[in-house]
């Protein structure tokens, strides 16, 4: 599939016009399409939610020159037109959308510097994150963890900070592995400034990611946004180092909405650095790792997914809507009720009734005295 220029300069137009995540937006787009929808978000003609997200830019319309900017940067716009587009990888936050998870809105383009396409770059992919402070311990771990799966192929994305991101980067660059950095910012923003060598080289060899159009100065609410891409667009994320509230426990705590996996690597007991990866490990958010085995192992071997990327990958990857939901609504511990799991999972109790058997015969839940339980 080829995206038209039509679609891609009305996304172009779109993506400067909201600010993400814009769910009303995303979902107006979905049901008009990208070049309907931005001829009536210019007149002004979209429903209240749309029209909230859209009022302060929606005269702003710079598509043709960011555009142009962006092939001046050597950058592209991928849009989910383009047989490029992660879909499959993406479908996690659609899934949370469908659950009413606000902040887990479906980007609707990225703009993107590299060769490599999207799609691939996402297969079988692992995050490393963790804090900007970083300890000695920490940058060591980290960058130890990207040489190791570079080594694997397996490719290693980060958001490009300081300390633990920048350390998990370079790591997998002296591997000779791929990573990928994405950005709260647009990708000529510089930023940091310190890591522009490091973003030129990551952009040569991997590929660097941003929601933003050119000219998007950083911002901490945009950090906290692009998290959302860095949990969706892998199979899990490893927290090498965080504090009780940081930027890399919103990471991991989004990882775990999307029913991604979470690892966290444990340090010295009275290390601040290491309080948010204890935090996480103590209250089973996190599975504990130590080494590259112990994150291979616990995400899954890579290498057939990758060279059969049609594959299921998880033992719900395949499940529709609906029923996704009801599994996520259920324990792996005690029992719920039918009319219980419809409460929590917003689906109609005599879909749920019938949803149930589907998965009990699929091995995915079971009959117990309460009710019914993830099985396994």
């Amino acid at each position: 599939m080829t995206a038209t220029d039509e679609q891609r300069l009305a996304r172009a137009y779109l993506v400067r016009v909201a600010e993400p995540p814009a769910p009303a937006l995303v979902a107006f787009v979905h049901r008009h399409g990208p070049v309907v929808a931005a001829e009536l978000v210019r007149a002004g003609e979209c429903p209240g939610r749309v029209g909230d997200e859209t009022a302060a830019r929606r005269e702003l319309d710079l598509a043709e020159r960011d555009l142009a900017e962006a092939d001046g940067l050597g950058a592209r716009l991928v849009i989910p037109e383009d047989d490029e587009w992660p879909e499959w990888t993406l479908q996690a936050l659609r899934i949370a959308g469908d659950r009413g998870v606000r902040e887990a809105a479906l980007p609707l383009a990225l703009w993107i510097r590299g060769e490599r396409r999207l799609d691939e770059a996402a297969t079988g992919a692992v995050a490393i994150v963790g804090a900007r402070a970083a300890t000695g311990y920490g940058e060591h771990t980290a960058a130890e963890f990207g040489f190791g799966l570079g080594s694997r192929d397996v490719p290693v994305f980060s958001g490009a900070a300081y300390g633990i991101d920048g350390a998990a980067h370079r790591g997998a660059l002296a591997s000779e592995g791929f990573t990928a950095a994405v950005l709260g910012c647009g990708l000529d923003a510089g930023y940091p400034a310190g890591h522009v060598t490091l973003l030129n080289r990551i952009a040569e060899r991997g590929l660097v990611i941003s929601e933003y159009p050119p000219g998007t100065p950083p911002g901490r609410h945009r950090f906290l946004v692009r998290n959302r891409l860095i949990a969706a667009l892998t199979e899990g994320t490893v927290v090498v180092e965080a504090g009780l509230r940081s930027g890399a426990r919103n990471t991991a705590g989004t990882a775990g909405t999307l029913g991604k996996v979470v690892m966290a690597v444990p340090g010295p007991i009275g290390s601040a650095a290491s309080m948010g990866c204890h935090d996480l490990i103590r209250e089973h958010h996190a599975t504990l790792v130590t080494s590259v085995a112990d994150i291979v192992e616990t995400v899954g071997e890579f290498g057939a997914e990758r060279s059969e990327p049609s594959r299921p990958r998880r033992r719900t990857d395949g499940l529709e809507p609906q029923a996704m939901r009801v599994h996520e609504a259920l324990s792996a511990r005690s029992g719920k009720a039918a009319e219980r799991l419809a409460a929590e999972s917003g689906v109609p109790l005599g879909r749920v009734r019938a949803v149930l058997p589907e998965l009990e015969m699929s091995g995915l839940v079971e009959r117990c005295d309460a009710g019914w339980r993830r099985a396994g």
